[in-house]
């Protein structure tokens, strides 16, 4: 569950921290008050989109951190590992600044993250829903993912293999159908396949080839450079009265001493093994100037081949290995066209082969969500009823696609359509629930099917922001049970102005604005007493104008409230 909640320079939010607990937390206040923007906050927290005009007037950025506790089995857990964030003591910490420019720095643990990876790990912690949540009830499209979330893990996992199963169905599609391109586009692309082939081919390059050619080009251009400078070193050290013979005569005459004097031995030795060296090196440059020779017809030779090289380059990579590479590739393209027909048999088996098996999956995720339909109308109508929908008939239509035979008839999410359908009055027949359902109604329907889920989503807590709207009386009180039954199972916080709800909460924060000396306005959020809670659902029943008889009022909805909890 959600701990603790910091909010910094948020819109009209200076500086807010607020602890929370288990079970059913309200938030009443003023309209504007800021009821709304705590919980636009703590959408952010699980990576909603940002915009520069959260920032509050004045500041640089915003910033909101929350604490969240979970248990050793939270379904988050995989996914923390994955993105290599520590647990923190069965803690998670969110935090995320938006600055003045609309920019988002998100971190989970202390642990930088994407706002994707926010989002995907906020999602398993929160479940916000708001007045929006009735457009999603509107959409047809996002009626089938609410059939397999209610569907929980049996859905999932075979849902899980068909898609795996999908993946590879189209990619072998795909395949199928370069195969099947026009004739004459594959006749011009073996054309240019068998000349570009033969091109490569003839050339016989060889990876490192153009490296020593470009040394041995070097070498060719600086050839008299190279044969003047080593012939003129061989002859300053073995030419006569040079080099060698100096130190020669030098290694003689140390010799000739070193007996007489201890420390002229070692200058004997010196001398005499730099003669030795240097006679080996003389002997080596002489060698070496003997097995030189200029060949101009070399040079131009090497001149063809680099320019071949180049042009190569130009066509088909940046280097020698890219161009092998190519090649190596177009043949495997050419070998696999001029043998189309065979190699298309075996493909299209193998895409067959898949298809039957998506097609087999398939049936058994839209068998498995026939049954799921079944036990989620039952107990939407049983809900319905509960909350004075008595004549209300829920159902889902399931519709599935055509010709299986074909992968077009396919998606990712299986062969199956769904759509809500209601008729909430007697004699009336049932139509799609968008063209139906008042806005009072589709708070129902909405608290209806989410009663379903509280024990497949599994999530830390969920918020509920004014779904109450549209509602009174008897109805409302229906609501409000219902809402605290949710809290049985998960952390509930609801922003109301009903009464009655209020009246059910296990914890009441007040939200009010204020004027401050410098002309700015602040949000105040005040943890309400056991007499405050009386005197603030005395406002909500009234008005403005509180009597003995609005308080008398509001204790026996507090005095009711407790009697539904026990």
């Amino acid at each position: 569950m959600l701990l603790e909640l910091q909010i910094l320079n948020f819109a009209i939010i200076e500086k807010l921290k607020i602890t929370f607990e288990s079970g059913l937390t309200v938030f009443t206040g003023e309209t504007g008050a800021g009821k709304s923007i705590i919980i636009d906050a703590i959408g952010l927290l699980a990576g909603g989109r940002g915009s520069s005009e959260y920032v509050r007037h004045g500041t640089k950025k915003a910033e909101i951190e929350g604490l969240f506790e979970i248990n050793d089995h939270h379904e988050v857990l995989p996914l923390l590992e994955d993105l290599g964030i520590d647990k923190n003591e069965d803690m998670i910490i969110l935090k995320r600044e938006i600055s003045g420019r609309g920019k988002s720095i998100c971190r989970v643990n202390g642990k930088l993250v994407t706002l994707a990876s926010l989002h995907e790990i906020g999602q398993k912690l929160i479940d916000i829903h708001g007045q929006h949540e009735h457009q999603l009830l509107l959409d047809p499209e996002r009626h089938l993912p609410l059939i397999d979330q209610f569907g929980g893990d049996k859905i999932a996992g075979l849902l899980s293999a068909y898609r795996e199963e999908y993946q590879t169905t189209a990619e072998l599609a795909g395949q199928c159908a370069k195969f099947n391109k026009n004739e004459k586009q594959i006749a011009q692309r073996l054309d240019l396949l068998q000349f570009q082939i033969k091109e490569i081919g003839n050339a016989q390059l060889k990876q490192g080839e153009e490296e020593t050619l470009l040394e041995e080009k070097r070498k060719l251009v600086n050839f008299e450079k190279v044969f003047q400078a080593l012939k003129t070193s061989y002859e300053a050290l073995g030419g006569e009265d040079k080099g060698l013979d100096w130190l020669r005569r030098a290694a003689g005459e140390l010799q000739s001493v070193q007996d007489l004097d201890k420390g002229l031995k070692d200058f004997y030795e010196s001398v005499s093994n730099c003669y030795y060296v240097i006679e080996e090196q003389s002997s080596s440059i002489r060698n070496y100037l003997e097995r030189m020779e200029y060949t101009p017809d070399r040079l131009d030779e090497i001149e063809l081949r680099l320019n071949d090289i180049h042009l190569l380059k130009r066509k088909y990579g940046a280097n020698i290995g890219e161009i092998l590479d190519y090649y190596e590739k177009i043949k495997k393209e050419y070998d696999d066209l001029t043998h189309r027909d065979e190699k298309y048999d075996e493909l299209n088996k193998t895409f067959l082969s898949h298809l039957d098996k998506l097609r087999r999956k398939a049936l058994t995720v839209s068998a498995v969500r026939k049954k799921t339909i079944v036990q989620l109308t039952q107990s939407v109508n049983r809900e319905l009823k509960d909350l004075y929908m008595e004549h209300a008939l829920f159902d889902v239509r399931l519709k599935q696609q055509d010709a299986l035979e074909s992968f077009g008839s396919y998606q990712a999410d299986g062969i199956d359509k769904a759509e809500f359908y209601i008729t909430t009055n007697p004699g009336e027949p049932l139509k799609p629930l968008a063209r139906v359902a008042s806005g009072g109604e589709l708070s129902r329907i909405m608290l209806a099917i989410k009663s379903n889920f509280k024990q497949v989503i599994g999530l830390t807590s969920i918020i509920f922001d004014e779904v109450d709207t549209g509602v009174s009386g008897r109805v409302a009180q229906a609501m409000a049970e219902k809402i605290y039954s949710l809290s049985k199972s998960s952390q509930v916080f609801c922003i109301t102005h009903l009464p009655q709800v209020a009246a059910m909460a296990d914890h009441h924060l007040h939200i009010s604005k204020k004027v401050t000396e410098n002309n700015r306005t602040k949000t105040i959020v005040k943890k309400l007493t056991d007499q405050e809670k009386v005197s603030e659902i005395g406002r909500m029943i009234s008005g403005t104008e509180i009597t003995d008889l609005t308080k008398k009022h509001a204790k026996e909805l507090l005095k009711m409230a407790e009697k539904v909890k026990m």
